[in-house]
């Protein structure tokens, strides 16, 4: 923990199980110490079973929760989650443009735990061209990277060539997750123009992950928020969500919430 408790605005979709989205965002920074605010992009009727209706936000709507709320409150970094389409991908940029010296972490989340698509097509052209400029980190897991770059990915060194060309795009740092790439072992790769440090641990067996992705970049905005380097906020945020998919209470038939609140219930 830190002495600053930093304001996170969190740009993403609404999760209605509380295991993703702006649910585990808001659960997350607020476990971390920090202060959420939030801009909702999408409504989703989801479970631990699957998303069953999107509901996606008018860009214009997106955009003046956001001003809403940096107007007034301010915010110490964005955290970026699912878009739903290029229009709001396209007003997002339009926020993130006009508050240039705040850290920006983006999920470039495009698929949800179960399989469904949560962003049209054309959307991911935009992500790629226009928003992923702005991260200051970006968090992409296996099967987005190769979205992304039209590689494929299967293995840690994969993992690492995708990093370098989403670096290319214009990125600060990648943070590359490799808990999709088979074997005993995840290892996950923090790359920057200063080189790359690795987060490796033990797969831990368990279906109660949904959620894993935007818990893990939203600790890392909580941390840069709260005026952590990038490297200690990464480590942080990679030891906090590991405890949280350990500590996951098993909820739900399919893929279970993560325990968004075990630190608060340690102190």
């Amino acid at each position: 923990m830190t002495d600053r408790i930093g304001r996170v605005l969190i740009i993403a979709g609404s999760d209605s199980g509380g295991g993703a989205g702006i649910q585990a965002d808001v659960k997350t920074v607020t476990a971390l110490g920090g202060y959420a605010a939030t801009a909702i992009t999408a409504i989703t009727v989801q479970n631990t079973l699957g998303v069953w209706a999107i509901h996606t936000l008018s860009p214009d709507l997106v955009e003046a929760q956001a001003r809403a709320v940096l107007d007034d409150i301010g915010a110490d970094a964005f955290k970026i989650g699912m878009l739903g389409d290029a229009g709001v991908v396209e007003a997002v940029v339009r926020i993130l443009e006009s508050a240039r010296a705040l850290p920006v972490v983006i999920d470039p989340v495009m698929v949800a735990k179960g399989g469904a698509a949560l962003l049209e097509p054309r959307a991911g052209a935009a992500i790629r061209d226009l928003l992923i400029p702005c991260a200051s980190l970006l968090t992409p897991n296996a099967p987005e990277a190769a979205a992304l770059t039209g590689l494929e990915i299967e293995t840690t060194d994969d993992l690492r060539r995708a990093g370098e060309r989403l670096m290319g795009l214009g990125v600060a740092a990648v943070l590359m997750k490799g808990g999709h790439i088979a074997g005993p072992t995840v290892t996950d790769v923090l790359m920057t123009p200063a080189g790359e440090t690795t987060f490796e641990g033990p797969r831990i067996d368990t279906r109660h992950t949904h959620g894993t992705g935007c818990t893990l970049s939203s600790a890392c905005a909580a941390g840069l928020a709260q005026g952590l380097a990038l490297e200690r906020a990464v480590a942080r945020a990679w030891a906090y969500t590991g405890e949280a998919i350990r500590r996951a209470p098993g909820f739900g038939a399919g893929h279970g919430p993560l325990d968004h609140a075990w630190p608060v219930r340690d102190r």
